[in-house]
């Protein structure tokens, strides 16, 4: 397995952080976030015209075509850079379930529209008391018409049309298209605490327009699911990377009792400790993303990374702020953003429990392994 980026994924990498880190520092990152729309409609274009937002669909549809592992470069430096813009919410989820279950003609509209950057979609799949793994679909469908309550829809304050699961009455689940101004639909922006952006629809008779043709809607549901597991690996080794750099360049420039905290051995050993934890979680998010190159979209393996990628960012998160002391919990500082952000990563698609839990109980699934 070659572990190392190619020539062309390191060019990939390096023009996404040129646009990003030309963009945004932590005073830019604080008056962005701070508006109503909550990202830069500059860095957005910048993005649609590098053809960031057309990435991973078919080039058959306007798409770069890329994959999985170009994908994670692109994830990493936006981790990296905190950028609030909603390439994963807005994009690639919904995005990549329209290419998944649509007939021919609506998919080349709309991969056309998310990768020029004129159309941005969202993903309603979550309610009210449903907790991960997501499966309790209690909106209904019935002659084209929705209703039910969808809660967590990231960055659905600004989406165009939402891609919406829904229960038919024969019980199976189908994803609809609702635009956002349809009759019967009222959406309730909100902001989270890592300064982006959702919203909660209330659907009521909404008209939308049923998905056909591609792959069966639970299981492109499922698969999704699984690749976006994959690209919140990838955006938070790249946010835990920035926060371990930020904390070993406090630990040299900060000086007590007249030397640097870098000196002092237990200071040094946590560090150390921290960069165990990130390299830990490169390493699950390296492996998680070759086995999705290998088209192996399976649920266990995703579990297997998020669990120590969850662990991993809690405790160098935990442990950035502790090493720089009261400056690391202020807003005018970086690295309290970086815990904030990597906070929500742990919390988005279960939590390190809820991923425990079900490799425990996948355990009786797989063979004893002996030694002879």
């Amino acid at each position: 397995m070659q572990f190392d980026l190619s020539e062309e994924q390191v060019m990939l990498r390096d023009t996404v952080r040129d646009v990003l880190t030309s963009t945004y520092n932590v005073e830019k990152l604080r008056e962005v976030t701070d508006t109503d729309l909550g990202w830069s409609r500059d860095v957005w274009r910048s993005l649609a015209e590098i053809g960031i937002l057309g990435l991973v669909f078919s080039e058959d549809d306007g798409g770069m075509g890329a994959g999985p592992e170009e994908l994670s470069v692109v994830m990493e430096e936006i981790g990296a850079s905190l950028a609030p813009e909603p390439l994963l919410g807005s994009v690639i989820v919904p995005g990549m379930l329209v290419a998944r279950t649509a007939d021919d003609a609506t998919r080349a509209e709309i991969v056309a529209g998310l990768s020029s950057g004129a159309r941005m979609l969202a993903f309603a799949h979550t309610e009210a008391g449903d907790r991960w793994p997501h499966t309790a679909v209690a909106t209904a469908a019935a002659d084209g018409r929705l209703t039910g309550t969808k809660t967590l829809v990231d960055h659905g304050d600004c989406a165009d049309t939402f891609v919406v699961s829904a229960r038919e009455p024969d019980g199976a689940i189908a994803l609809y298209l609702v635009a956002a101004d349809a009759d019967g639909l009222t959406r309730t922006a909100y902001r989270t605490h890592d300064r982006r952006r959702g919203a909660q629809l209330e659907l009521s008779g909404a008209p939308g327009t049923r998905l056909h043709g591609g792959t069966d809607a639970e299981q492109a549901i499922a698969d999704v699911e699984v690749a976006t597991q994959s690209a919140l690996c990838a955006e938070a080794v790249g946010a835990m990377t920035c926060a371990l750099d930020m904390t070993t360049d406090y630990l040299k420039s900060r000086k007590q009792f007249g030397v640097p905290l870098a000196t002092f051995q237990a200071l040094s050993h946590r560090a150390a400790e921290m960069f165990a934890s990130a390299e830990l979680a490169r390493s699950m998010s390296t492996y998680f993303t070759a086995s999705l190159a290998d088209g192996d979209y399976d649920p266990i393996t995703a579990s297997r990374a998020r669990l120590q990628i969850n662990r991993s960012g809690r405790h160098v998160g935990q442990e950035a702020v502790q090493m720089h002391g009261g400056i690391g919990m202020t807003a005018e500082y970086p690295v309290a953003h970086y815990v904030s952000r990597l906070t929500a990563i742990s919390h988005t698609l279960g939590d390190a429990d809820a991923h425990l839990a079900r490799l425990s109980g996948s355990v009786a699934d797989w063979e004893m392994v002996t030694v002879g």
